[in-house]
């Protein structure tokens, strides 16, 4: 862990001089080919969510699950479902998911994809994500009426979520999430690599390597096997 932070910014200059697609806070998603093809899917997406979230207490809380996420992540508020994470699948939850599955493992590049829920009135501040090696893709599944008061900031910029619409944006950037609504905001959250050159790949690659096998990643895995297990013992 601590070689990795001190290799972070570095690795994190090299992918951003090699990216192909430039190096924005937020992104155009017509850049992004298969964009098109989750979004025409959502509503398939959304069954599924529908039925797997559909007593949240069974869906563990990211602070409980990863001790990395306990600073921005307000107890209990924040929660995640896992269908992959650093390219490790979670078996029961994917099998209760087999649709949304099937279309996320055709993303190119594929990292991890989870649903993401914040209850209303959660703030997650301000932080910023583990390397530039991946992008980030916000799918909207459900999203609160008053929209404009559940947004997220990336940078100087606010984007707001639209049901079956994607956003992707780079979460080194200093960011951070607003529900100010009554309402539960979901969305199916992917992170894919970043399109770069043969140098930016590399380290990227060895860079993501090496947080797939840290314990930020394994104590998560660690996490989600021990909140399972308790939720089968009740």
């Amino acid at each position: 862990m601590r070689f990795g932070k001190w290799m972070q910014p570095k690795t994190n200059r090299w992918i951003a001089n090699s990216a192909k697609l430039g190096d924005p806070p937020v992104y155009d998603t017509a850049v992004f080919p298969w964009i098109k093809e989750l979004e025409s899917h959502w509503e398939t997406i959304r069954a599924e969510a529908a039925v797997a979230l559909q007593d949240l207490e069974k869906v563990p809380p990211l602070a409980t699950i990863s001790p990395d996420h306990r600073r921005i992540a307000p107890a209990g508020r924040w929660r995640s479902f896992f269908l992959i994470g650093y390219r490790y699948r979670d078996e029961a939850n994917c099998a209760k998911c087999p649709k949304t599955t099937a279309i996320i493992e055709k993303i190119p590049g594929l990292n991890s994809a989870f649903f993401s829920v914040l209850v209303r009135g959660t703030h997650i501040p301000p932080h910023t994500g583990v390397t530039k090696a991946f992008l980030t893709c916000h799918l909207g599944i459900q999203v609160p009426h008053e929209r404009e008061k559940c947004r997220m900031r990336v940078v100087d910029q606010y984007v707001h979520w639209t049901e079956g619409r994607a956003l992707v944006f780079d979460d080194c950037y200093d960011h951070e999430v607003l529900n100010d609504t009554d309402e539960t905001r979901i969305i199916l959250l992917v992170q894919f690599k970043r399109p770069v050159g043969i140098i930016g790949k590399i380290v990227g690659n060895l860079f993501l390597e090496g947080v797939r096998r840290s314990r930020f990643v394994q104590d998560a895995r660690k996490g989600i096997a021990q909140w399972s297990a308790e939720r089968v013992g009740q």
